[in-house]
């Protein structure tokens, strides 16, 4: 089962930091990820979204290998490869890979103007090593697919703080 999670920073910078740190945790097998996107809103209000994998891009040089492929079968590479990069580019832009990004766009528009969101979708997690890579690197959790203690855990760890883990009330010394 997937968690996820999205975390606002002041700064598109910063969110990044995080993100690379994710990605790090992921070559060490910490973490799973999904999915981790990076959400700017400008100062005119428009969000955009920072993607780990540029699908457009991937569909566009794929269909051109299948294009070319193609059109040397019928002695025409360059048609081909034209028409599949153009094919390619299509289907590319209409697919969507992990979270849903009209989701995160209407999720996004609740930052403030200047600052950045940092969607994160984790398959799987070693919870305490991962809280202790993120600690103190700021930002607000806005909304998450936790449950309360994994969530105050995490809020701890942001900030910096040892997560509250209560303990139980010292017994009364006796009268005298």
């Amino acid at each position: 089962m997937s968690d996820l999670v999205v975390i606002a920073f002041p700064t598109e910078a910063k969110a990044e930091e995080v993100r690379q740190k994710l990605l790090a945790m992921q070559k060490e097998y910490l973490i799973e990820l999904g999915d981790a996107v990076i959400a700017v809103k400008d100062a005119e209000g428009r969000v955009k979204l920072n993607q780990l994998i540029n699908t457009t891009a991937a569909g566009a040089v794929g269909g051109a290998f299948w294009g070319t492929l193609i059109g040397l079968i019928f002695l025409m590479p360059l048609a081909g490869a034209a028409l599949g990069a153009a094919g390619g580019t299509l289907g590319g832009y209409l697919t969507d890979v992990g979270i849903d990004d009209k989701w995160m766009k209407e999720t996004a528009a609740a930052i403030q103007p200047g600052t950045a969101a940092l969607f994160v979708l984790a398959r799987r997690v070693t919870g305490d090593k991962v809280l202790e890579g993120l600690k103190g690197e700021g930002g607000t959790v806005l909304k998450t697919s936790l449950d309360h203690t994994k969530e105050e855990a995490l809020r701890a760890a942001l900030a910096g703080a040892q997560a509250a883990v209560p303990t139980p009330p010292a017994p009364a010394a006796p009268a005298a």
